[in-house]
């Protein structure tokens, strides 16, 4: 393990966090009307440790061969290892910005050590949550000093301020695309190994160069990314009437998958299917792998109708669809024909991508509880920002299950198992199993954790949070829905949940590499 080159890429993605930093403070101290006391005390730590870190960092590598090649295992030790600098990093505003009790309300004597500390493992777990694009939070009344005076019908979240609420959103954006991304457009000018380095952050079981290079590549995938975020702004503020602050804090939640809202009440606030539907419209966009959004703003759309991996999704999709919208039409009261077709389709979609929620679907029929269970175990496409196993991966497991049979039918039959008309390696195969095998081991084991240390929750509650907090979904079903946040848990399961936020993110396998002892080996 050369750490030189390990340091170079975590020196320069700890460094690229102090740039919203620094806007944040310029905004709070500037805009806001809590003044530059409150924005220097928030932004100003975080900021230069940022600065600090990420220079120290690059400083010891500037003596090494920096042109020289970064390896498979460097690179998944930089992707695994560089998130836990920037959850950190980035835990500090809701800390020392008051969202969370600190050291303010420590000083204050509004709380006490032990206090201060639980609002430092509250920070660490939105700050995680953001990043990893899960969604799920832990602002409530029990939890945050300004909502010490509030009832349940207060709104938490909402009395927050708005610079905390966009570091949230921001956190999100930067997490959906993957922090280590955004660095290769710098780092890929002077390291080699920039694909080995894309592989280990990016969903989905393949990294493709789409262009000449991979610093092309990485351009063209930020800039549909950041197209899209502001089309998607441009539509909520203009078509769908919602204030300029809501419109940007949504869509930059949007487009990662991520889910945090301005309020407590998130998307159902608005009580608008036109809000709805252009969210929709993005949310089903983040589903799909982005290559496939490169082709078709290449005028090559007719190669994306071929792709099987999407029509596979659409086709999930659609029958998750109507099978939910019928499901509640003929057992909730509460909703017509429309209303079923629109809250269904906005889940299904959903459930796989922000974890948004338009309706209380904690309160919906057994069916389609179920339905949705599976969705968020299905997740995305492979290469999108969605969560989940992934389609691709589910597509190959079922081929390779149907191989199988007709291997025991007829043992002489060759079967190749192909995707897109071509022959998938047989490497690529078992690593497809190895990473579901890995999944539904952690599941089980997250359950058995999860029902020992909470003994009061059902096994709908210790099942769904498992499979939310491994596929970065956010709600889950049962007392932890789209209308709780994740503040009952305890201290032992909050850390818990924080590792499994960021196992998911990482796709497993990247921190399984981490963990296993010929990482850190000196051999080749």
């Amino acid at each position: 393990m050369r750490w030189d080159v390990v340091g170079l890429v975590l020196g320069w993605t700890i460094r690229l966090i102090a740039i919203p930093l620094l806007l944040l403070f310029i905004y709070s101290g500037f805009v806001e009307n809590e003044g530059l006391e409150y924005a220097a005390m928030t932004y100003l730590p975080s900021f230069f440790l940022s600065i600090f870190i990420g220079q120290s960092l690059v400083s010891l590598a500037e003596n090494s061969d920096a042109s020289s090649r970064v390896r498979d295992r460097e690179a998944f030790a930089s992707v695994a290892l560089g998130w836990i600098p920037v959850v950190a990093v980035g835990s500090l505003p809701f800390w020392l910005g008051g969202v969370f009790y600190g050291p303010n309300e420590f000083i204050a004597n509004d709380t006490d050590f032990w206090g201060m500390m639980g609002g430092l493992l509250h920070s660490w777990f939105e700050s995680m949550s953001g990043f990893t694009t899960t969604g799920a939070t832990v602002i409530d009344i029990p939890t945050s000093p300004l909502c010490a005076e509030m009832t349940v019908e207060d709104d938490c979240i909402g009395s927050q301020n708005r610079s905390i609420l966009v570091w949230r959103s921001v956190s999100q954006w930067l997490g959906g695309m993957g922090v280590i991304m955004l660095g290769l457009l710098i780092l890929s000018r002077v390291l080699g190994g920039g694909m080995s380095l894309a592989r280990a952050e990016l969903t989905g079981p393949t990294m493709s160069q789409l262009g000449p290079s991979l610093q092309w590549t990485a351009r063209r995938l930020w800039m549909i990314y950041v197209a899209l975020t502001f089309l998607e702004f441009g539509m909520l503020y203009f078509i769908g009437g919602i204030g300029m602050f809501d419109a940007a804090n949504y869509s930059l939640t949007t487009l990662p998958s991520g889910g945090f809202g301005t309020s407590d009440s998130g998307i159902m606030a608005f009580e608008s299917a036109r809000v709805e539907s252009i969210i929709m419209i993005f949310m089903l966009l983040t589903c799909i792998n982005f290559s496939l959004l490169h082709l078709i703003i290449a005028g090559r759309s007719v190669e994306v109708w071929k792709d099987e991996e999407l029509r596979s999704y659409l086709l999930i999709l659609i029958i998750a669809w109507l099978a939910m919208a019928l499901n509640l039409y003929r057992s909730a009261g509460d909703f017509g024909a429309l209303d079923s077709l629109r809250h269904s389709l906005f889940q299904a979609i959903s459930i796989s991508s922000t974890g948004y929620s338009s309706a209380d679907f904690a309160t919906w029929p057994v069916f389609s509880q179920f339905v949705l269970l599976l969705l968020m175990v299905i997740g995305a496409s492979a290469g999108s920002t969605g969560g989940g196993l992934k389609v691709l991966r589910i597509r190959i497991a079922f081929e390779l299950a149907k191989r199988e049979v007709v291997k025991i039918i007829q043992p002489r039959q060759v079967v190749a198992i192909r995707f897109n008309e071509q022959v998938i390696e047989e490497r690529k195969v078992w690593i497809v199993l190895g990473m579901i095998s890995s999944w539904m081991v952690l599941v089980t084991s997250s359950m058995l954790a999860m029902s020992f240390l909470e003994p009061s929750l059902t096994m709908k509650d210790v099942l769904s949070i498992s499979v939310s907090l491994l596929g970065n979904t956010g709600p889950a079903l049962g007392a932890f829905g789209p209308t709780a946040t994740w503040a009952a848990l305890s201290e032992p399961s909050m850390l818990i949940a924080t590792l499994l936020m960021w196992l998911g993110r990482l796709e497993l396998l990247t921190v399984l590499v981490l963990l296993h002892p010929r990482t850190w080996s000196g051999t080749d």
